[in-house]
Order: C-alpha cells, then structure tokens, then sequence
C-alpha cells in the first residue's frame, strides 16, 4: 500500500507485532469478504532441497508432503525437541489451513514453480461462465447452461489458473474446483431442493468428497466465526535469539528468529 506519511509504497509485513501478541493481523478485520484465513503448519525442514528439486508436475504434491499432520505422536514429539511450544503445537491442530491444503486438497501455493515453497494458499475460485450478447434478442446468451454450469467454460481459462497456482498442472486445480462444485450441489439439494439428492451424493463420490467433508468445508468456508478463521497463538518474543542482542550492532542480521546463528561464508 502506499503509506502517505512517510511517501513510499511499503509491503505486507503480516502484521507481525500484532501477531506476537496473538492478534490478527489489520486485513482479517478490513476484510468484508472474510476470506482470510490464518493457521499453524507444522513442516519438515529437511525435505526442503528434495520437493525444490522435483519436477514442475510434481511440486505441489511434494509440497503437501513436507507439511507434516500435526495430530501424529511422532510429529508432536519432534516438535517438541525443536523447542516448539505446546500452545503452537494445539494451534496447528485446529489450523483451518492444514484442513484446506492438507485435508481437503482444495487450496494450492501461487507459482510454486519458482521453488520459493511457499506457506501462502489460494482456493481456486468459481467465476462465472462466458456469455455472448445477442443483438437480435436483445439477451445475453450464457456458452454453457444449467444451475451450475461446467467450469471448463468459465471466463477464467483452466490453463491461466493452473500457471498460476499449480505450475501448469491442470489436473490440481480440476480437483479443487470439482470438489467445491460437488459441495455446492450437496447443500443445493439440502436446502433448495431442485437438485436430487441421489445426484449431488453422486457428484460427491466423484469429487472424492464424502458428506461429512461437504459439511465441514460448507460450515468453514461459509459460516465460519473470527475464531475459526484466525487460529495461532502468541508469539514467545521471550526465547528469540534477537531479545539477547543489541539492536544496532545486529540491525544487518536476517532476523528470521533462529535458536543459533547462521553461519556467513565460504
């Protein structure tokens, strides 16, 4: 945004002193949309160089597999031998971003072709299909036609979408987008009624959605609390190597709150 006190154009910085207070950060309040959502992710560090070497087809899948599921005893002990507090590890547990990414596999990283791994995630979006206007008739006359029609006929091109979220594959984003249309026939046939119900269940076998998952994506996506949206917990400023430092002599440091220094040099 551009800042007009000090006439420069700064950059997200996640809000970070909120968030070492447990606050969220300023866009979570000024979204009208609520579509922020902001969770834990517990991943290994070590697979780090392997998924940067994969293939563009194999990343996004590489990338899932260096989160780590928050709920094994494994995972929770590892954590905490590496100093990750319990509060982080409960706040992982209820991540609505490891549901998203992890559970669901309806949420991918923006090119993640440039191996930049990134912990940021966008649910591929139902746009409206293309229409042509009839000069005749006076209409707009929709290319595809029915409640909710196929996606492969939306103004966005499934191409476009794919090079911006899945590295070119198209077959991430297909997913995605079948299982949300799966979710909202299932809840159009609970609630309106025109669609059968033995049709959307159907539809959700395909969309490798069960109805219980239909559900809990319906309840966080559409009927969620700030609670469920925003899951983490105070940041321990206490244990950060920066608070035993004097700022001045180490303002040039990465400041990425490392246990240990790294290491500069050949």
């Amino acid at each position: 945004y551009y800042n007009w006190q000090t006439g420069k154009s700064e950059k997200c910085i996640l809000c970070f002193p909120r968030l070492e207070s447990g606050q969220a950060p300023a866009c979570f309040h000024s979204c009208v949309g609520r579509i922020r959502y902001l969770g834990v992710l517990l991943y290994d560090a070590d697979m780090i160089d392997d998924t940067a070497g994969k293939s563009d087809n194999e990343l996004v899948d590489a990338h899932r597999d260096m989160i780590m599921d928050p709920n094994d005893p494994k995972v929770i002990t590892a954590a905490r031998t590496n100093g990750i507090h319990d509060d982080v590890i409960k706040s992982a547990q209820k991540s609505p971003v490891y549901k998203y990414v992890k559970e669901w596999g309806i949420a991918l990283p923006p090119h993640i072709e440039y191996r930049t791994m990134p912990m940021l995630f966008y649910v591929p979006p139902m746009v409206p299909v293309l229409a042509s206007f009839d000069k005749d008739t006076d209409t707009v006359k929709n290319m595809a036609e029915g409640i909710f029609p196929d996606f492969d006929q939306a103004r966005i091109p499934m191409q476009f979408l794919a090079n911006l979220l899945s590295a070119g594959n198209e077959s991430h984003v297909r997913y995605a987008l079948k299982k949300e249309m799966a979710v909202r026939h299932y809840r159009r046939a609970l609630t309106v009624g025109d669609i059968g119900m033995e049709a959307a269940q159907k539809m959700l076998v395909e969309a490798d959605c069960t109805a219980e998952e239909a559900e809990e994506i319906y309840k966080l996506t559409s009927l969620c609390t700030f609670q469920d949206r925003f899951v983490i917990p105070p940041a321990h400023r206490e244990e950060a190597i920066q608070m035993t430092r004097d700022p001045l002599e180490y303002k040039q440091a990465v400041g990425f709150g490392f246990r240990e220094e790294p290491k500069r040099g050949a």
